[in-house]
């Protein structure tokens, strides 16, 4: 068999037989297939596209590529969350705590940011002494005795994707939705979770512009993890807006904390109930939705969720006075205001725009070696239908420099956009794939 053989089936819309996938992850992980067959094959797969039992023999076959994780000796059934990247999306800060209080074991890996989309690990990295890498060993027995752990994704966890992802970056690919849902899935199986809630982001902040593309990547990983044998749900959410208030690590953090203290934005609060109850149904510890979610509920306003908060940050070496001391969280050197030129209603935010902005200000990183300020951000202070007058208050910018400040002051005015009119409220939840 030849790579050139490959590239050519998939050239003419051919459906890959499992001794081809084979062929092609075991040339990518051992180095034996050059950069230029994996980019031509890549834009093969982005015109052609892949079948459903194709792509779930090639998210198979890249998580067997490398390390893959065993949880079996972790008692109960362990369901992963996964959003596909957006602006402001703290929920696993919120729903891993919420769903541990409700006796369902989080155990979770997850990853840095990356561009205008934050990640979970560089949130949690703000607060002072956690610890983002653990053994495995000593992580297992966290999650057997707290309930709950996250930690950074292994460093050989499905080193086949590392490659292709690279390439996808730089060969106009990144788009391919088969190539979109075999990367996630092969990840989120090697993990080894018997299950998956799948937050599928749609809008101008998420990679999905439209939901109908959102249906279409939901749908391909719903059907991998199930051919899979995983229990295997998504849930498509807005990220019209940034989601809740606070864009950047240390503030998405206190706005997490206040969420769990039941002080905390409503779209985050509701998104984090809804990813909750669907944790909860696929591990078999409630019937339905309704069910799910008022018991969820109980544990956020017993405080048991801020409770369970405090001892996971504790257990992974975390300071848990950050709770009634978020001060002691990394803060900005400058606090600006942003004012609004106008008036008007809320219409919508560019909010790829405002996660760029972010991360120019320090808060993420345009390459995976950049460094992160986890003191920098964003508050956005009105949301979509909101009223704002002539020279109100629309948005906070924390930064390093007076200079950065106003910068980042004049790109959030240029993404807000404003109405004479309200505007219909769209959604926060469109639906879901089961």
């Amino acid at each position: 068999m030849r790579m050139i053989e490959i590239i050519s089936r998939k050239r003419d819309g051919y459906e890959h037989t499992e001794e081809e996938l084979d062929f092609l992850v075991r040339g990518i992980t051992e180095g034996r297939i050059p950069d230029y067959q994996l980019a031509a094959w890549c834009m093969a797969v982005y015109f052609q596209g892949m079948t459903p039992r194709e792509a779930r023999n090639l998210a198979v076959k890249m998580a067997a590529s490398g390390e893959q994780i065993d949880l079996s000796s972790i008692p109960g059934v362990k369901i992963d969350k996964h959003s596909t990247g957006g602006v402001g999306d703290k929920t696993s800060l919120v729903v891993a705590p919420l769903v541990a209080a409700a006796g369902v074991p989080v155990c979770k890996m997850s990853g840095r940011g990356l561009g205008h989309t934050g990640g979970t690990i560089d949130k949690l990295e703000s607060i002072p002494g956690y610890r983002t890498e653990l053994p495995i060993a000593e992580f297992f027995q966290q999650v057997r005795t707290v309930g709950l752990g996250i930690t950074g994704q292994s460093g050989n966890l499905v080193p086949a994707d590392k490659q292709l992802y690279a390439l996808r970056d730089v060969t106009g690919t990144v788009e391919s939705i088969p190539l979109i849902a075999t990367s996630i899935m092969s990840k989120k199986l090697a993990s080894g979770a018997d299950g998956f809630v799948l937050d599928v982001k749609v809008g101008n902040g998420a990679f999905m512009k439209s939901q109908e593309e959102a249906e279409r990547l939901a749908e391909l990983m719903v059907a991998i993890g199930k051919s899979a044998g995983r229990q295997t749900v998504a849930v498509l959410s807005s990220m019209e807006q940034p989601l809740g208030r606070a864009v950047g690590n240390a503030l998405e953090v206190k706005e997490a904390i206040a969420t769990l203290a039941g002080d905390g934005p409503a779209d985050l609060k509701e998104l984090s109930l809804v990813l909750g109850a669907q944790m909860l149904i696929l591990a078999g510890a409630a019937p339905d939705e309704e069910t799910a979610r008022r018991k969820l509920e109980i544990v956020l306003s017993s405080g048991q969720a801020l409770h369970y908060f405090e001892k996971w940050i504790k257990a992974q070496g975390g300071d848990p006075s950050i709770i009634d001391h978020p001060e002691r969280l990394p803060a900005a050197a400058v606090v600006r205001k942003v004012l609004s030129f106008g008036g008007g209603y809320v219409s919508g935010w560019e909010t790829e725009a405002l996660g760029l902005t972010a991360m120019r200000l320090g808060a993420g990183r345009e390459r995976k070696t950049d460094p992160v300020d986890h003191g920098v951000g964003l508050i956005i202070e009105k949301k979509i239908g909101d009223r704002v007058v002539a020279g109100e208050v629309i948005a906070q910018v924390h930064a390093r420099s007076e200079v950065e400040a106003a910068r980042a002051a004049e790109e959030i005015r240029t993404a807000l956009k404003l109405s004479a009119e309200p505007p219909a409220r769209a959604p926060l939840i469109f639906g879901y794939i089961v």
